[in-house]
């Protein structure tokens, strides 16, 4: 089975029609809840027992917190576009839209076959997810809160599950290896030492596998993190996904005690 590195997985990734080299903005996107679980190995029933809420950062124009609280499950989404009104970040994520639809058309060999991925119901997909998030952050704003990476404000152990897609590894033009580090301790500190950190994807905007992960887990053990590269299987092509799952390393230990205690 193909792992999804950059060259096996074009087109599950839509974000890597953005060249961050032209442009180093990250895009702001509308992912829905079922793509959240497609990339991150998620599935409702997990979200729904979850004994706390969720972090997702960053959060862009994604439908998740409004389709989790269908679940019983609290989201707050972090992202430094929230710094705009709903209106403004929605427009954003129209654009970033807009230019996915065109490269879909341009540069096809970047994405799925559209047997595997029809361009229309995807883009239909991120259209609900963004009118989604506009009437959840008008009615629900204190869930959407305006902080970017390295550093967030949020208490030690807040999140049961945090969530951190196309951002550390798609933009090395902004993170460099020490900032993201500094973004990965600092996501694992706003979880609680009995949740997780994922991240994905763990390739840049131009499909290019990060070369200095291995020192980068390193680093994180060096700092009391724990990680592994979690694969699982991709629904449609027989490739697997790849995702960096964090947690704190004296977990085990502290689960441990109690057993005994």
């Amino acid at each position: 089975m193909a792992d999804d590195t950059p060259a096996a997985d074009p087109a599950a990734d839509p974000d890597r029609a953005a060249d961050p080299a032209v442009d180093p903005d990250p895009l702001v996107t509308s992912r829905p809840l079922d793509e959240y679980c497609a990339l991150f190995g998620l599935t409702r029933a997990r979200l729904a027992a979850l004994p706390g809420p969720v972090l997702d950062c960053p959060g862009g124009a994604a439908g998740l917190p409004a389709e989790a609280r269908a679940l019983g499950c609290r989201v707050i989404a972090a992202d430094p576009a929230y710094a705009l009104p709903p209106p403004a970040v929605a427009a954003h994520a129209l654009a970033a839209r807009a230019a996915m639809a065109a490269a879909m058309t341009t540069r096809p060999e970047l994405y799925l076959p559209a047997r595997l991925l029809p361009p229309d119901r995807y883009l239909r997909s991120w259209d609900r997810a963004r009118r989604l998030y506009v009437a959840d952050a008008a009615a629900h704003p204190e869930r959407y809160v305006a902080a970017a990476l390295p550093r967030l404000p949020f208490a030690d152990g807040t999140f049961a599950l945090t969530l951190s897609g196309y951002l550390l590894f798609a933009y090395p033009e902004r993170f460099a290896p020490a900032r993201q580090l500094d973004a990965l301790v600092e996501l694992v500190r706003v979880t609680s030492p009995d949740g997780e950190v994922l991240v994905h994807p763990l390739h840049d905007g131009r499909g290019r596998a990060c070369g200095h992960l291995d020192a980068l887990r390193y680093a994180l053990g060096e700092r009391r993190v724990a990680s592994e590269i979690r694969r699982f299987p991709r629904a449609g092509d027989g490739h697997t996904r790849r995702v960096l799952a964090l947690r704190a390393a004296d977990r085990r230990r502290r689960r441990e005690a109690g057993r005994t205690a």
